[in-house]
């Protein structure tokens, strides 16, 4: 009677019973990176993996498209580079006439565009991520010294974005999320969420309202936001304390890299400007006031409903 008992007999069985798993793979196609040593490789798709590609950074470069092209393509002491760049229109240093996506770096390799940044509970946002850079020529001044020993607010510029830019942007990040499934909506991001100490883009400018509505990254409901505002406009017990602690856990399960426990007063207003910049554009001030609170509440509602539990006081 036939038995499974040689290794050859034993390595078709498994393969038989793997082959609904894997198709693809059954049917010999292979890996796209499959060695190309002389010696026989046969492939079997596990199901135990997921996409190295995790999260969308969007930037703005601060820079025309020819000076941007040269500091993300061209060695330098300070190297940066991203996966993709976008110029503008009425741009003289870029010399098309229609806008054209520039690839610069292919998305199986690591680009160099988010820094020390953190989200969710990832700290190597380069390694998880693609970069696209969006020609923009935002540009910040740091604080004057109105009087001896006291420096004023820091003054910046954000120029609108291209509309034909945008829609660019568009096709382009749709294009990535087909690719790849674990970019979540709350993983299309800003270089200012996962680096809001020093960075604000891509800026008050940039119109995710638009995008989350062409199925690009997140966006809250409107209705949502007037329900919990009117909740909270109706709550006077909460304290200013208890109130900054729950919006900063809240931060932090919504994907900012902040510690609740630890941060202090500062740390809880750079984020908030952060979250105001992506959320809450017309208004950054870095105040937790009660629409930034109820975007946020809105927000979670939507895309992490089993984080809202019931230590975040009466009215939350």
């Amino acid at each position: 009677m036939p038995t499974a008992s040689t290794p050859g007999k034993r390595w078709k069985t498994l393969l038989a019973a793997l082959c609904p798993l894997a198709l693809t793979a059954c049917a010999g196609s292979g890996f796209q990176n499959t060695t190309q040593g002389d010696f026989p490789v046969e492939t079997v798709r596990s199901q135990n993996a997921s996409e190295r590609v995790r999260f969308l950074v969007m930037h703005y470069t601060s820079s025309d498209f020819g000076r941007s092209l040269e500091l993300l393509t061209e060695p330098s002491p300070y190297p940066v580079s991203a996966h993709y760049l976008i110029p503008e229109h009425g741009d003289p240093s870029y010399a098309n006439s229609d806008l054209r996506v520039y690839q610069l770096v292919d998305e199986s390799r690591r680009a160099w565009h988010a820094g020390a940044g953190t989200w969710e509970d990832r700290i190597q946002v380069n390694d998880q991520s693609i970069g696209i850079e969006i020609v923009n020529r935002a540009h910040c001044h740091p604080p004057v010294e109105t009087v001896p020993q006291k420096a004023g607010e820091e003054v910046c510029f954000f120029p609108e974005f291209d509309d034909e830019q945008i829609a660019l942007v568009i096709a382009l990040a749709k294009d990535i999320l087909a690719r790849y499934p674990e970019i979540t909506p709350t993983r299309v991001i800003g270089h200012s969420d996962i680096r809001p100490y020093n960075k604000v883009d891509p800026g008050p400018r940039f119109p995710w309202a638009q995008l989350a509505a062409a199925g690009i990254g997140a966006w809250y409901d409107d209705d949502t936001v007037v329900r919990y505002l009117e909740k909270l406009r109706g709550d006077s017990d909460a304290s200013p304390e208890n109130i900054r602690r729950h919006f900063a856990q809240g931060l932090a399960d919504y994907g900012y890299g902040i510690d609740p426990e630890t941060a202090t007063d500062e740390d809880i207003s750079i984020y908030t400007r952060a979250f105001q910049y992506h959320f809450r554009p017309w208004k950054v001030d870095g105040k937790i006031d009660d629409q930034t609170r109820a975007i946020l509440l809105a927000l979670l509602e939507k895309y992490f409903p089993e984080k809202l539990n019931q230590n975040r006081g009466p009215s939350e």
